[in-house]
């Protein structure tokens, strides 16, 4: 059987993508390519030709991309971290500007006196990103994940398992409301790092086809302004902390000011700094757990 060149199907791709208004249509058309054969994006020149059954499996899987499907549930993957996880109908999909938020709390519990085994909260875990890349990455972490949707929380259970399998340290998966004020009581105090990529996008807020078509809504909105779940989340966040442990929330463009001015009005955070992400767009709100009055 003729074998045939992988690269003008690639090139054909990317301009269908580009078609149809997909963001990134080059990447999307390497990923999809790598994704049937297996092999890393970058390594598609190793692979010049393909089977015309693999061509016509490929152009299937580029024609639904086309209908703004997510990459990653065409794929069935998501990565944080230097992990991988489960990812599809029913749970948000992680994004790249998170890598951000992940990279923080990483350099903050290097800055922890190495008196304790750190303990970090995720709330609002979603498909468990967050919590399980870091503790891959950080296996002497105690490390909690929240998540209220049984979805969601569904994936994030197959995501831990997965990463036992692989030998990483278990983290604690939670079935509750990450505003429930009797949350995680038994942990009052002892928190050194609180991190969340909550619902934060204001309502009306007009989003991609891949976003409002596929992404649970209630993983996406937080009322008028966005802010509805960081503000019931914030004083089950005081509650846990330490004193001198920190919290990081991801927010959207237009509400980060709004989120730092309330982790400063009380007195209770110090050193609140605003972080953007590569493209200069405000991304996630740190800030530091002030000693209790």
């Amino acid at each position: 059987m003729t074998r045939i060149a992988l690269r003008p199907a690639i090139n054909e791709a990317a301009e269908v993508l580009d078609r149809a208004g997909v963001r990134s249509p080059r990447y999307d058309a390497e990923e999809l390519a790598a994704h049937l054969l297996g092999v890393q994006r970058t390594r598609l020149a190793l692979v010049p030709l393909v089977e015309p059954e693999l061509l016509e499996r490929y152009r299937d899987l580029v024609a639904r991309r086309a209908r703004r499907i997510p990459l990653q549930h065409l794929t069935g993957v998501a990565a944080m971290g230097e992990i991988d996880l489960a990812v599809g109908p029913g749970v948000f999909v992680p994004r790249p500007e998170t890598e951000l938020l992940f990279a923080w709390t990483l350099a903050f519990l290097e800055t922890l006196p190495h008196d304790h085994r750190p303990i970090v909260v995720d709330l609002c875990t979603g498909s468990g990103a967050l919590a399980l890349a870091v503790a891959h990455a950080r296996p002497d972490a105690e490390v909690h994940a929240v998540e209220v949707d049984p979805d969601a929380l569904t994936w994030a259970r197959r995501n831990a398992d997965d990463r036992i399998a692989d030998g990483d340290t278990p983290i604690v998966l939670h079935a509750d409301d990450a505003t429930d004020p009797e949350l995680l009581t038994d942990l009052n105090g002892r928190v050194d790092v609180v991190v969340s990529n909550p619902p934060y996008i204001p309502e009306g807020t007009p989003l991609d086809p891949e976003v409002i078509d596929h992404d649970p809504r209630r993983a996406l909105f937080g009322g008028a302004d966005g802010l509805d779940v960081v503000r019931g989340m914030l004083p089950v966040v005081t509650r846990l902390l330490r004193p001198g442990g920190a919290v990081a929330v991801e927010h959207d463009d237009s509400n980060g000011s709004e989120l730092a001015a309330l982790l400063g009005k009380n007195g209770e955070y110090s050193d609140v700094v605003e972080h953007p992400d590569l493209a200069g767009k405000p991304r996630f709100v740190a800030a530091t757990r002030t000693t209790p009055r």
